[in-house]
């Protein structure tokens, strides 16, 4: 299958997902990436200097490659995400693994229950999406996830919302409120698609 160029799927991806309630943020690698979230901790009042902080699903990071070691060194970044750090923290980081940009829609492997509670229990989802990641529809997306491995896949489109009660859309309910996506363009993490 012969994809549109990337330029055209990156804007579509982040014309959907801005219209879902996403922000999305371009980063350009290692300082970039280290910068964006190091900035976006400070704004959620994370960091060293509080008591706030962040959990950060390990095992899903690494697959972006050298850039995951470098959340080690953000100041309020943490790494032991348990039901009770996840619930307590103001940011979750994750990655995901591709873009929809049909949709504007992240999907990640959510096996890990780190990465399910990194994504929905802080009140902030950051999600980091390689740029060679982002494909046009959610059929390219799955065509890339073994199902023998991938036991639960997530789908997120936007911050969590719910309109149950009496019909008043709510954002943040059953999930996080704010959803930040942040697009690592790194000309080491490849364009995997063929």
């Amino acid at each position: 299958m012969r994809y549109p160029p990337y330029r055209v799927i990156t804007e579509g991806f982040i014309r959907q997902a801005t219209a879902a309630g996403a922000e999305i943020h371009l980063v350009d690698g290692s300082a970039g990436l280290v910068d964006r979230v190091t900035s976006l901790l400070g704004d959620a009042g994370a960091g060293s200097a509080s008591n706030e902080f962040a959990v950060c699903a390990a095992a899903s990071v690494e697959g972006i490659g050298p850039l995951a070691g470098l959340l080690a060194a953000v100041p309020g970044v943490r790494f032991d995400v348990t039901r009770e750090t996840a619930s307590h923290a103001a940011v979750g980081i994750t990655s995901a693994d591709w873009g929809v940009a049909q949709t504007g829609t992240l999907v990640c492997d959510s096996t890990a229950a780190t990465q399910r509670l990194a994504s929905t229990l802080p009140l902030i989802h950051i999600a980091l999406l390689p740029s060679g990641r982002i494909v046009p529809d959610m059929a390219a997306a799955l065509s890339h996830l073994d199902p023998q491995k991938a036991r639960f896949i997530a789908a997120i489109t936007g911050p969590s919302r719910t309109a149950d009660i009496e019909r008043v859309l709510t954002i943040g309910v059953h999930g996080p409120k704010r959803l930040v996506i942040l697009i690592v363009q790194d000309g080491n993490a490849g364009d995997p698609r063929p």
